[in-house]
């Protein structure tokens, strides 16, 4: 079974488009001068997956280039696991803490966790920490919340689900970061775009993954994004955790894990191949 079996709600076209997607990515170029669907109207109303077949593929995918799994959380019929890609090169490199899935009503981030599996194209010695769905209950109903209402990515700084709680336990016996990278999605965005959290201002990789985007997806390049400044589409937030009551994954990542990070945001009104190949090039180019 493949992505395109595990796929619902969707069309001919997109089926089609999301077989190319998981082959040879022929097409983006001019898939990416598509416009806004105009359908997500006071939310996301797009192509849904089975999360169940897509964390069957991604698992499989694992085990087959040779990760590790961890089963950090579960609950009856489902687990939570987290993946490890040991580092194999013959100096020390980077450990980068990569997840999806947080929100059931964004598919694109699992989907692009499998083809980023799949292609299997990771720096040699980069140590890869894996976690391809956050929320698999929440995407059985195609909402952001999970069973029981809760934004599991405002619940990061006095944790209600247990989703959550077992997140952070599971990091806490982590060692540091050196980055952390959020596969989003934004149903009301005009483009893609990202979230840099760099308080050490490290050399930023925020402009080199845009410019990876921008040839497979329209970029949103307003000045104000989601009610904060931006600049080709790039923000970067004042980072304040005290000031926050409820705290996204990204904050408690950069609090407690990581000194620089990326929250990447594909635009949910394109479709579904457009914002899958979004996060994958962005997360290609976040890894150099």
């Amino acid at each position: 079974m493949n992505m395109v079996a595990a796929a619902r709600g969707i069309g001919e076209g997109i089926l089609g488009c999301i077989a190319k997607l998981l082959g040879v990515w022929a097409g983006l170029r001019e898939i990416a001068g598509v416009q806004r669907l105009g359908k997500n109207l006071n939310g996301y109303v797009g192509e849904t997956i089975d999360i169940r077949a897509v964390l069957r593929e991604i698992r499989s995918a694992a085990r087959a280039h040779g990760w590790l799994e961890e089963v950090f959380h579960a609950q009856p019929d489902w687990e939570w696991v987290a993946l490890r890609r040991a580092a194999r090169g013959t100096q020390p490199g980077k450990r980068i803490h990569i997840s999806a899935g947080i929100h059931g009503d964004e598919p694109a981030g699992p989907l692009a966790v499998y083809q980023l599996i799949q292609a299997d194209r990771w720096p040699a010695d980069y140590e890869i920490m894996l976690l391809p769905c956050l929320n698999p209950l929440g995407f059985t109903r195609n909402e952001r919340t999970n069973a029981e209402g809760i934004d599991l990515n405002r619940d990061y700084r006095h944790p209600q689900s247990a989703e959550t709680r077992a997140h952070i336990a599971w990091l806490e016996r982590q060692p540091r970061f050196d980055r952390y990278l959020c596969l989003h999605e934004d149903w009301e965005a005009n483009g893609f775009y990202l979230y840099e959290q760099n308080p050490d201002q490290l050399p930023s990789l925020a402009e080199k993954m845009i410019a990876a985007v921008a040839p497979v997806c329209p970029v949103d390049l307003a000045e104000i994004i989601e009610g904060r400044p931006a600049q080709g589409g790039i923000i970067r937030p004042v980072i304040a955790p005290q000031t926050r009551p409820d705290w996204p994954e990204a904050l408690y990542h950069i609090t407690h894990k990581s000194r620089q990070g990326y929250t990447l945001e594909a635009p949910s009104d394109f479709p579904l191949p457009v914002r899958v190949a979004a996060l994958v090039a962005a997360v290609r180019a976040g890894l150099h």
